[in-house]
C-alpha cells in the first residue's frame, strides 16, 4: 500500500528530486564501467572517489525524496533515523568528492599553497567534529538541521570548491591531448563550483530571491550538466587507448624497418669496410713515397683531402655497423648518474662556453648497457652542443615517476622545426649541413632505448631549443 502511495504522491517537485539522485547516479555508474586500468593519466587513479561520491550522493537525494513523500506515514522517531542516515550518507559523499578533488590537486601541482590546503582541511573536520559534539545537547529536530547545514557548509562546500579548481586547472593540461575534451572538464568543474553555492552554502527548502524558485532546481541543473560533461570528458580514456594502439603499430613498423634497414646496413658496411681499408693504405704509401721524392705542397694536399673523404667514408660505414649490431645489449644494474658524467667527461672541451646545470634526483640503479647508454647521452650532448655554436644552457634533470626512472635534457639552441619531429628518428634524416651527419645518431639511440626497454622523446620549436626526455623501467624491488 505504501509503495502504491509513494508513486500516487509524486509531485513535480519530487520528480526533480528523482531526477537529481539520478544523474548523480548515472555520474557513479558512467565512471565505474570505464575502463582505466591501463591508463597514465593523473586523473585516472582518483577517478574511482568521484564515482563513490555520485553514487552516494544519488542515494542521499533518493533518501530525501523518500523522506519527502513518506513522512505522513512515518514517526517521529522513524523521521529521526531516516534523516541522520541521510545526512550521514551527504557526510560521507561529499567527503570522498572532497577526497577526489585533493588527489587531483597534489598529482599535478605541489607548492606550498597546496600543502597549506592539507591544514584547511584538517582543521575543517576537526571544526565539524567538535560541532558535532556540542550540538548532541540539544532536540532532536534543531540537532538534525544543524547538522545538515553544518555537513554542506564545511566539507560539501569546500568539497565541491576544491573539486571544482582542481577540473579547471586539469583542463589546461589536456589542451595538448585535446581542446574538446578539455572543455567539457572545464564546464564539469564549474559545475561543480554552482553546486558547492547552490548545495553547500544555501540550506534545503530556500527558495532563491530573484527567481522565486526552490534551491533544488539549481542543484539539479548543475547536477544534470556536471554529469553530461563528466560523460563526455571521460572519452579521453578512449582517445587515450587510440592513442596507444597507435603508437604502438608505429613502433612494429618502425622495428620492422629498422630490423631491414639494420641487415642492408651491415651488408653495405662489410662491402665498403674492404675497399676502404685497401684505400687508406695506399695513400699512406702514396704519401710516404712523395715525402720521400719531396713532392710539392699542392700534391700533398691532394693526399690530405682523399684522406679526409677516406675517413669520412670509414665514420659513415663504422656507424652502418654499429646501426645494424644495435641488438647485441648485455643488461647489468648500473647507475644512471654515473653514466651521465661519463658521458659528458670526454665533452669538456666542447661546453667551454656552454652553462651545464644538473639537477639529478637520488636514483636507484636500472638495468642497462654502460657504453651503450653511453653513446646516447654522448649522441644527444653532441646535437645540444652543436645546436649551440654561440653558446647556451644545458639543463640535464631527472626523478622517478610511475615505476620509471626519467632524464629531461634540456639545451637552447635552435630547436626543431614542428613538422620534422616525427621524422626525427627515422634512419639517414638529418637537419645538419650536408656532409656533417649521417642521419642514424637519433636512430641508434632509439634502438638502444628499446633494447633498454625504455623509451626516448624529442620535443621543442624552431628557435626556442629542445628538450630529450628518457624513461627507464626501475628493477623489481627497487624505488
Amino acid at each position: 500500500m505504501i509503495v502504491f502511495s509513494l508513486f500516487r504522491n509524486l509531485t513535480p517537485f519530487y520528480i526533480l528530486y528523482f531526477f537529481y539522485g539520478l544523474a548523480f547516479l548515472f555520474l557513479g555508474a558512467s565512471i565505474a564501467i570505464k575502463d582505466m586500468k591501463a591508463s597514465t593519466l593523473k586523473i585516472s587513479s582518483s577517478l574511482w572517489l568521484l564515482s563513490i561520491f555520485g553514487f552516494s550522493h544519488g542515494t542521499h537525494e533518493w533518501v530525501e525524496l523518500f523522506l519527502l513523500v513518506q513522512s505522513q506515514y512515518l514517526g517521529p522517531y522513524q523521521i529521526f533515523l531516516v534523516k541522520s542516515f541521510s545526512i550521514f550518507i551527504a557526510f560521507i559523499s561529499f567527503s570522498f568528492l572532497l577526497w577526489f578533488g585533493l588527489l587531483l590537486v597534489f598529482s599535478f601541482n605541489r607548492n606550498q599553497y597546496t600543502k597549506w590546503l592539507r591544514y584547511l582541511v584538517i582543521g575543517m573536520f576537526l571544526y565539524f567534529f567538535y560541532y558535532f559534539y556540542n550540538s548532541l545537547k540539544i532536540s532532536n529536530e534543531l540537532f538534525l538541521l544543524k547538522m545538515d547545514i553544518m555537513t554542506r557548509r564545511t566539507v560539501g562546500l569546500l568539497g565541491s570548491l576544491v573539486t571544482s579548481y582542481a577540473l579547471i586547472a586539469y583542463s589546461r593540461a589536456l589542451k595538448k591531448v585535446s581542446q574538446s575534451i578539455s572543455v567539457f572538464f572545464l564546464i564539469t568543474g564549474v559545475g561543480f563550483f554552482f553546486y558547492g553555492f547552490f548545495a553547500g552554502y544555501l540550506p534545503s527548502h530556500v527558495k532563491i530571491p530573484i527567481f522565486d524558485i526552490p534551491v533544488q532546481f539549481f542543484r539539479a541543473i548543475s547536477a544534470v550538466l556536471i554529469t553530461y560533461f563528466l560523460m563526455k570528458g571521460l572519452n579521453i580514456f578512449d582517445i587515450e587507448t587510440r592513442y596507444k594502439l597507435e603508437q604502438q603499430i608505429k613502433k612494429v613498423a618502425q622495428s620492422e624497418k629498422m630490423a631491414s634497414l639494420g641487415r642492408l646496413a651491415s651488408g653495405i658496411a662489410h662491402e665498403v669496410n674492404t675497399p676502404l681499408t685497401s684505400a687508406s693504405l695506399n695513400v699512406q704509401m702514396l704519401r710516404n713515397k712523395l715525402k720521400s721524392q719531396s713532392a710539392t705542397g699542392a700534391a700533398l694536399k691532394k693526399l690530405d683531402a682523399i684522406e679526409r673523404n677516406i675517413t669520412r667514408a670509414s665514420v659513415i660505414a663504422k656507424e652502418l655497423l654499429q646501426f645494424s649490431h644495435m641488438k647485441e645489449v648485455i643488461l647489468t644494474k648500473i647507475s644512471i648518474e654515473e653514466v651521465i658524467s661519463n658521458a659528458l667527461e670526454p665533452l669538456e672541451y666542447q661546453l667551454q662556453n656552454i652553462s651545464v646545470v644538473r639537477n639529478n634526483s637520488n636514483l636507484p640503479d636500472i638495468l642497462g648497457d654502460m657504453v651503450k647508454l653511453e653513446q646516447v647521452f654522448i649522441n644527444i650532448f653532441n646535437n645540444s652542443i652543436e645546436a649551440m655554436p654561440a653558446g647556451g644552457k644545458l639543463s640535464i634533470s631527472s626523478g622517478i615517476e610511475n615505476g620509471k626512472v626519467w632524464i629531461k635534457i634540456i639545451d637552447t639552441g635552435i630547436g626543431i622545426k614542428t613538422d620534422m619531429m616525427s621524422n626525427v628518428f627515422e634512419p639517414f634524416f638529418t637537419t645538419k649541413d650536408i656532409g656533417k651527419g649521417t642521419g642514424l645518431g637519433l636512430s641508434i639511440c632509439f634502438g638502444i632505448m628499446e633494447n633498454h626497454h625504455g623509451t626516448i622523446e624529442l620535443s621543442g620549436e624552431k628557435d626556442k631549443g629542445a628538450t630529450v626526455t628518457l624513461q627507464f623501467p626501475i628493477p623489481v624491488g627497487k624505488t
